[in-house]
């Protein structure tokens, strides 16, 4: 596909190679959705637990201080967008990070950001 002309020529004379690498809507949709859904920070903690361990719906409620309800609508959410899974055990569903690059990022963007430490790097 041939690359447009840029209206302004302001003398940097990489805009080419950076319009060849850019990614399209479709490309960059998923990454968009799982960064919305990290936007809530309720839905931010849920993620980070789940990045650590796997819980059912009662013990997430118990350790973010949330209701069942509320707790399993950011696990909908969550899980509709890619970034946890879940399982079920006899009546019980469990809930973990998926198992995907974008999500691993993501984790550790979290404690990078948040200058949080893992628990398995501070045991």
């Amino acid at each position: 596909m041939e690359q447009k002309a840029l209206p302004h020529d302001h003398g940097h004379h990489n805009e080419e190679e950076i319009m060849k690498h850019m990614p399209g809507e479709d490309e960059i949709a998923g990454v968009s959705e799982a960064m919305k859904q990290l936007g809530d920070p309720s839905r931010l903690r849920i993620f980070w637990l789940l990045c650590h361990c796997e819980e059912c719906v009662l013990n997430i409620a118990a350790i973010v201080n949330m209701t069942s309800p509320a707790v399993s609508h950011h696990l909908r959410l969550l899980k509709s967008s890619g970034l946890i899974v879940s399982r079920r055990e006899g009546k019980e569903m469990y809930y973990r990070t998926a198992d995907t690059e974008l999500a691993q990022v993501l984790h550790h963007t979290i404690e990078k950001l948040g200058r949080i430490t893992c628990p398995e790097q501070h045991s």
